[in-house]
């Protein structure tokens, strides 16, 4: 590919046949030092994966092979692909937010144009308000949204103009009993010049809101490329996060002994909080088998409780 594999360029592709084929025969057989380790999937646990990861495989391959090994859910979907994954009995634990044209000709509503300029937000309510209620009529209860990029706009004033833009379309989600949820993204590797990249921007921005249906995506992975002190992060803040990524650092691959944090301890402290929510795996596997380093991504995070 002529870029990195990231959830900008993701394009959905067919996966080859035979390759997929064998790699779901081997499941079953597949990683046994990681499940010496960690034992059977903990029913604590609520799994999901994004999909974005796994471009190369087929939505059906991806649902049949994560159903063997514990997932509940395959996220950041739009809503016309959930119906294809209610047959394997999976959700989508958060939903992809919706992209409209500004005045402008700008596309808006992903990462870099978000909710931090007001001029987009007439466009940003009409979208959402469809995409809500998309996610209605399916039952699902949440949705991501994102601050968009600083372009030398101050932090204060990006919180003031995300909580007056957000403010304004909380009732809509409210009365669904949909929760808005604004992702944390490092600006330092990944997406460089994001303004909702610490977890005390973010957490002010609840608090300006004030509202149970918005709250926060803690990515495990964008965090502790940002501030690390991510198991004190997650007790101190945890009633401001309704979702919680997953990602090796560095490189944001594998979540196994190649990187550094301890993931164990971490979803450990995240079910010390009563969090009934799920875990999203995103990291991009480097392996050959991906869905192996997906099923090991999984029982890795499937601690006991207490």
């Amino acid at each position: 590919m002529s870029q990195p594999l990231n959830r900008r360029n993701f394009i959905s592709q067919s996966a080859q046949g035979a390759a997929v084929a064998a790699t779901l025969a081997g499941l079953g057989t597949r990683l046994h030092a990681a499940d010496e380790v960690v034992g059977e999937v903990a029913q604590g646990v609520r799994h999901s994966v994004c999909r974005w990861c796994y471009s190369g495989i087929s939505l059906e391959d991806l649902c049949r092979a994560g159903k063997q090994f514990g997932l509940q859910s395959v996220e950041l979907l739009q809503p016309e692909e959930v119906e294809s994954i209610r047959k394997f009995d999976l959700t989508c634990a958060i939903v992809s937010g919706p992209s409209a044209k500004a005045d402008d000709g700008k596309t808006v509503g992903g990462i870099t144009a978000g909710w931090n300029r007001p001029q987009y937000h007439d466009v940003l309510i009409q979208a959402y308000k469809a995409q809500l209620k998309k996610c209605a009529d399916l039952g699902l209860k949440n949705l991501i949204c994102f601050s968009g990029n600083r372009d030398g706009m101050s932090d204060a004033e990006g919180a003031e103009n995300c909580a007056k833009g957000l403010k304004r379309l909380l009732p809509f989600a409210e009365e669904l009993g949909i929760t808005l949820t604004m992702e944390l993204l490092n600006s330092k590797v990944d997406h460089h010049d994001y303004m909702c990249d610490r977890t005390e921007w973010g957490v002010d921005l609840c608090e300006r809101i004030g509202s149970g249906h918005f709250k926060l995506l803690y990515d495990i992975y964008h965090m502790q490329i940002m501030e690390g002190d991510v198991i004190a992060t997650i007790r101190k803040h945890h009633s401001w996060i309704s979702h919680y990524h997953t990602g090796g650092v560095p490189g944001r691959n594998e979540i196994d002994e190649t990187q550094e944090l301890n993931y164990p301890a971490i979803i450990r402290a995240i079910q010390d909080t009563g969090y009934q929510g799920f875990v999203g795996q995103e990291f991009i596997p480097k392996r050959d088998d991906k869905l192996a380093s997906l099923e090991q991504g999984v029982k890795i995070c499937s601690v006991e409780i207490g």
